[in-house]
């Protein structure tokens, strides 16, 4: 199984310059901030389960720009109101790719449900019009690929291993500077 770092890596190539990027609380944004970071990177610092609706207003805010959430698995059971209602508005700029390490790996790695249930599954039922699980470095590729070649919302759960991550950087930024750098590339592309 990949890492989430591998998976990170990976969705950073298909990122064009003008791709709003959201990264979800904890591993996930320190993840990203140590792969690629970058203006149009918002580091979600708390507000576990909100990542979701963030991207929903944001994508509807900015049709032109393509918008990239990067979540969680807990971050998405957390917040599954969110999942019907987005897939309902269907913005159709939007990607959201759940990491899925099947735990909570930033409060102490406690295991999720979603060794049990597919979040893929769910992404469907709420009514995404394209969603799908995959567990390697091709996967996302083709996964990415796709949403280039048809509109969105695009739901793509990405299952990636389990474990310790050592040496990995804590976003640097105030959450004043990661707002306003972010405020900057919505607006000087919307």
């Amino acid at each position: 199984m990949i890492t989430r770092r591998q998976a990170i890596e990976t969705i950073f190539e298909d990122v064009a310059d003008g791709d709003l990027v959201l990264c979800a609380t904890g591993m996930i944004s320190r993840e990203a901030f140590g792969v690629r970071d970058r203006p149009a990177n918002f580091y979600m610092i708390g507000s576990m389960g909100l990542l979701s609706s963030f991207g929903l207003g944001l994508a509807l805010m900015s049709p032109d720009q393509r918008v990239i959430v990067l979540d969680g698995d807990g971050s998405v059971l957390m917040g599954l109101g969110t999942l019907p209602l987005l897939a309902s508005e269907a913005p159709l700029n939007l990607l959201h790719i759940v990491l899925d390490n099947e735990a909570y790996q930033s409060t102490g790695g406690q295991p999720s449900i979603s060794s049990t249930i597919s979040i893929a599954d769910i992404g469907e039922a709420s009514g995404y019009p394209s969603s799908i699980e995959v567990n390697s470095v091709d996967g996302i590729r083709s996964a990415l690929t796709g949403s280039h070649d048809v509109s969105g919302p695009h739901f793509v759960v990405v299952k990636v291993a389990n474990g310790p991550v050592e040496h990995i950087p804590r976003v640097s930024h105030s959450p004043t500077e990661i707002r306003d750098r972010f405020k900057s590339q919505v607006q000087a592309r919307g």
